[in-house]
């Protein structure tokens, strides 16, 4: 991994919660800390909270001060609600907002970016870029070369999604279920999530589908500049702290060879193929966890369907889903002259 040096104030609004402790953790993977100054932004309640970044301390501030130090770059890791008030006010001043929330995804005007796949059309003047969902980024990490070379006529999912993708209190209820203090934890699932998996994440729709499930369909099309592609997903929460998983049934336009897919798949930066069954070498999300890469394994033919393929995709949902995109997506401006 190349690291630039460079001379560049990034802000990280939010810093205090899980994506914005990981991109805490990723800059240094992408940057010369010595040669960026970081600005922290957090909420009124964790405001003047001491962070250390690399033996420096960092002392948060409200998303207004922020403004006013003139960040070249202002990374989002908080809610959409936060984001919409907020975001706005970063980009009139100036500042280029990459927001990690689900307010500007299907915005025309946002660009939704990742990185390896479509930053090649962003501009000087793409003020405000949108971080897609989690579950979105690790599929269409796969999704883009297969239709690239195949065409993809529809796409199955099913998510399997660890409780890290709900915050800090999703993370809670799991940890105080298990140590049997659950009664102390404010509860974010309707449901036990330990010893148990809900099929829902998000609120439900009136067609049935949850809010999750529909992101998952509408970023998957607009990331691949493919507005009528068929998709559709089920998305189910599990017991597992950190690390989504998704199982994909994909039909192609065209014929395939299924050595040639992994070869496709190999040949995709940031995408790793764990593909040895009979060796028990596929990908797991413990196995994933502290990883930026996405990781694809059981890539195999469904032979109840002409030319559809199964495959299984995991990536840790903190890194590659949230925090490393987003710093990729910097990284790349900065790289480019684009800021």
């Amino acid at each position: 991994m190349v690291v630039m040096k460079i001379c560049k104030k990034i802000a990280i609004i939010g810093a205090t919660g899980l994506v914005g402790r990981e991109v805490l953790k990723v800059l240094p993977e992408f940057f010369d800390i010595d040669g960026i100054e970081v600005i922290v932004a957090a909420s009124p309640q964790s405001a003047g909270k001491v962070i250390d970044f690399h033996g420096k301390s960092l002392t948060t501030c409200l998303p207004e001060e922020v403004i006013r130090q003139k960040p070249d770059i202002a990374i989002f890791a908080v809610g959409a609600a936060v984001s919409r008030q907020y975001a706005p006010l970063f980009v009139d001043a100036g500042i280029t907002v990459v927001d990690n929330s689900s307010a500007w995804r299907m915005e025309a005007s946002a660009p939704l970016v990742v990185p390896e796949i479509n930053a090649f059309g962003l501009k000087k003047s793409d003020k405000l870029i949108a971080n897609p969902n989690c579950s979105t980024i690790q599929l269409v990490m796969v999704l883009a070369p297969l239709h690239q070379r195949y065409g993809i006529k529809r796409v199955v999912i099913s998510t399997y999604q660890s409780v890290s993708g709900s915050g800090l209190k999703g993370v809670s209820q799991l940890m105080s279920e298990r140590s049997f203090t659950s009664r102390h934890c404010e509860k974010i699932y309707p449901h036990p999530i330990d010893l148990n998996i809900l099929p829902l994440a998000g609120n439900f729709s009136e067609n049935g589908y949850t809010v999750e499930e529909i992101k998952l369909v509408n970023e998957t099309r607009k990331i691949l500049a493919a507005p009528s592609l068929a998709v559709t997903a089920t998305v189910v929460r599990v017991p597992v702290l950190v690390g989504h998983s998704e199982s994909v049934n994909i039909e192609f336009l065209e014929e395939f060879d299924v050595e040639e897919v992994r070869t496709v798949l190999r040949q995709m930066p940031g995408v790793v193929v764990q593909d040895d069954p009979q060796n028990n070498l596929y990908p797991m999300p413990l196995f994933a966890e502290g990883s930026n890469e996405v990781f694809v394994g059981r890539i195999r033919r469904d032979e109840s369907q002409p030319k559809s393929l199964n495959l299984w995709i995991v990536s840790d949902n903190l890194r590659k889903g949230a925090a490393t995109n987003a710093v990729q997506i910097a990284k790349y401006l900065i790289d480019n002259q684009l800021i």
